[in-house]
């Protein structure tokens, strides 16, 4: 069976997992921006805290994704659950770098000129700060998503839903006639799905970024 024949007679199953997929790295894409930029926020100040804060959040990634999985799953359960939790702490490292370099690199001078007219600190981080570091956190949580496309597919071994289930059902079935083509479907579907999410950060960013502030 050709590689369009197979797409033609399982794309309701390539659909309903890829949807699948994105439904489980959304959320975590989410959860790690909040979380992310809130340790930004809370560790930016100081070159300490934020050393430590982005050490930490990068040992996470030195920890193979079957293992953080197989750690977790004693702790909130098997399939979703542990892919969520995982997902999560593997995308902090994007978003909290580039909290903390936008954040960091915010011009002083508007932040003087906040204070000068009676902003409190909440409303200047609020009104100046942030938006000015949006770019680059921004930049972060496309990197952020780019990485849990991949790292979910794995997720799959553990119970996981997506279109790693597609990809390992291939594996597992090595010299069958549709091994191959259900790699490819799976793998392709997550490729796909990686470009219609970074179209969509395109289009927030021209959203919400003033055209002054561009890279």
């Amino acid at each position: 069976m050709s590689f369009w024949e197979y797409l033609g007679n399982r794309h309701q199953q390539l659909l309903a997992d890829a949807c699948r997929h994105a439904g489980v790295v959304f959320p975590c894409v989410l959860a790690a921006t909040v979380l992310g930029v809130l340790i930004g926020v809370l560790t930016y100040r100081s070159g300490r805290g934020g050393g430590l804060a982005a050490t930490a959040a990068s040992t996470v990634l030195t920890v193979p994704s079957l293992a953080l999985i197989g750690l977790l799953v004693p702790v909130v359960g098997p399939g979703a659950p542990a892919t969520v939790a995982a997902l999560t702490l593997y995308g902090l490292l994007p978003v909290v770098r580039n909290s903390i370099v936008g954040l960091r690199g915010v011009d002083p001078s508007l932040v003087d000129a906040g204070r000068g007219i009676g902003m409190s600190r909440l409303t200047r981080l609020a009104r100046i700060e942030l938006p000015l570091a949006w770019p680059p956190i921004l930049t972060g949580v496309r990197g952020s998503t780019r990485m849990l496309m991949g790292v979910a597919a794995v997720a799959a071994y553990a119970s996981g839903p997506g279109l790693g289930n597609e990809i390992f059902r291939g594996i597992a079935s090595r010299g069958g006639e549709n091994a191959l083509n259900q790699v490819l479907g799976g793998t392709l579907g997550i490729v796909v799905l990686a470009l219609l999410f970074d179209a969509v950060y395109v289009l927030v960013g021209r959203l919400t970024i003033p055209r002054g502030i561009r890279g």
